[in-house]
């Protein structure tokens, strides 16, 4: 074990190396309005932002999220704390057996550009996500959206569906006429959150000016930028020097020095988010349960954690977080790579067979992948790690083009219905793996009005994809954020999402 946690201090070692051997520049001038400093809020996001569709096949990823939380609005949104609270919708009512759901607007809503956000505008956003290739369609599979006037809607379920006002915190609303032109509209989209577009280039950054139109309180900022940065280092020094007013997602290694700094706020907060290693059950090599479970029990994830994130991170016991309505606490896998071989001997698994493909997006989850694959090539088994943008990511993941998948899968509607009930049925097709008892415990979880048969439920479809191996989770991740003293009103979000328009730069 000596040995291991030696190579696991030269990789945390290596990323520390990284950030003190980048360059520093200047940042650029404020203006002092009085008060306050009138100037672009400089942020420096987890992914880089390729897509503002919130309906599109980006819609799901946190970087389209994040964006989407600032541009567009929904019918409710949660509070970081879990609650559902109003957005577009006044109020909001359910029948009981949770199949009929009656959303009625505000009277005082308008898009940015000034026409009013009815009715209408919600139907066609609702169909227009519903019918798309958005991962977050199933979500809403079997309800149909009408129109009861200018500011009613409502929501008819198939079958009940309890969860429902949890889903449509994802759900965001859009001009009708949207659909009709995507490519035209997204170059210059019209939203009812409380910014607007100023100028996108995908990939690289977003720039966001307040919405004067927006219905509630103004953003205290007049701009926002955006940026991708890819590597955590580079994104640091930013942060350091001034180019970077706030970031999130910093690893252990870096807190010290951000904590040390006079100039700087450190805060790290629980997330909804786990570490999720799916592995692709239709690939041939991992098909057999026996084969995926020796795998898992071949990485010493415990030492990994401790040595890579000992503040950010902790050894997960289920797909969701503790956080999340349906969490189901499991026993942790123990490390044993002995016994991991011989299993993967028994199952018949070919060593001298192609590497399994294991794909991820995102520089700062490199060590820790590395860290994986060196536990896993001790054993004799070979693996190709592949970093890949995140568009490229995206479309191979949906078209299973993997063996292992690599992300930060969350809840954050604080429900198991969107994670567990999303992406875990046969008919969701996003692992290659099916069970049909797994799709009867997703549906009555996802179905049944009461919460104590809904957590059972979730208990039982968390006790197969942990036994079945459907893949690792290893981490539950606290999310560590980092801005400069000058900011006020940052509120760290749990789902990465944090709010930018109660943040204001003080005089």
């Amino acid at each position: 074990m000596s040995e291991r946690r030696t190579r696991m201090a030269a990789l945390a070692l290596g990323a520390l190396l990284a950030l003190t051997a980048c360059s520093t520049t200047t940042s650029g001038d404020t203006a002092d309005t009085g008060g306050a400093v009138e100037r672009t809020i400089e942020v420096a996001g987890q992914y880089p932002i390729e897509d503002l569709d919130p309906h599109g096949v980006q819609g799901a990823s946190a970087a389209t999220g994040l964006s989407s939380k600032a541009i567009f609005s929904r019918l409710v949104q949660p509070d970081p704390d879990g609650t559902i609270v109003a957005d577009l919708a006044a109020d909001w009512t359910a029948d009981d057996d949770a199949t009929e759901w009656v959303f009625t607007l505000r009277d005082d809503i308008v898009f940015s550009d000034g026409t009013p956000v009815t009715s209408a505008d919600v139907v066609a956003s609702f169909e227009r996500l519903a019918a798309g290739d958005s991962p977050l369609a199933p979500s809403f599979a079997n309800i149909v959206a009408t129109a009861d006037g200018d500011a009613t809607v409502v929501l008819t379920a198939a079958a009940p569906d309890p969860a429902l006002a949890g889903k449509l915190t994802q759900f965001f609303v859009l001009p009708a006429s949207a659909g009709a032109d995507p490519a035209a509209f997204f170059a210059d989209p019209v939203g009812s959150g409380p910014f607007t577009v100023e100028t996108f280039v995908p990939g690289e950054a977003l720039e966001l000016a307040r919405n004067e139109n927006y219905w509630g309180d103004h953003a205290r900022v007049a701009s926002v930028r955006i940026s991708d940065i890819p590597e955590m280092a580079a994104r640091l020094t930013a942060l350091r020097t001034g180019e970077v007013d706030l970031t999130w997602g910093v690893p252990d290694d870096q807190l010290e020095p951000l904590i040390a700094a006079d100039d700087l706020v450190v805060e790290t907060v629980p997330s909804t988010l786990v570490y999720t290693m799916w592995f692709n059950s239709s690939t041939p090599a991992l098909a057999d349960a026996a084969v995926r479970r020796a795998l898992w029990k071949a990485v010493d994830f415990e030492t990994i954690i401790a040595t890579l994130n000992p503040e950010t991170g902790e050894p997960a016991k289920a797909p969701v977080a503790p956080v999340v309505f349906g969490y189901a606490p499991q026993e942790p896998v123990a490390y044993d790579p002995d016994a991991a071989r011989d299993e993967l001997a028994a199952a018949g698994f070919d060593f001298a067979g192609p590497p399994l493909r294991l794909h991820f997006s995102g520089a700062q989850f490199r060590p820790f992948l590395q860290a994986v694959v060196s536990d896993l090539t001790e054993i004799g088994v070979p693996v190709e790690l592949l970093e890949k943008e995140q568009a490229v990511f995206t479309e191979d993941l949906l078209a299973l083009n993997w063996d292992i998948n690599f992300q930060q899968v969350g809840a954050a509607t604080y429900d198991a219905a969107t994670n567990l009930g999303r992406l875990y049925p046969c008919a969701a097709g996003r692992n290659g793996y099916c069970n049909e008892e797994l799709d009867a415990a997703l549906l009555e979880a996802n179905t049944s009005n009461d919460p104590e048969v809904r957590q059972d439920a979730y208990r039982r479809a968390t006790e197969i994809i942990w036994s079945e191996a459907v893949g690792m989770y290893p981490m539950q991740v606290k999310l560590a954020y980092a801005w400069r003293s000058d900011l006020e009103g940052v509120t760290p979000d749990p789902s990465g999402f944090p709010d930018f328009s109660t943040i204001e730069i003080a005089g």
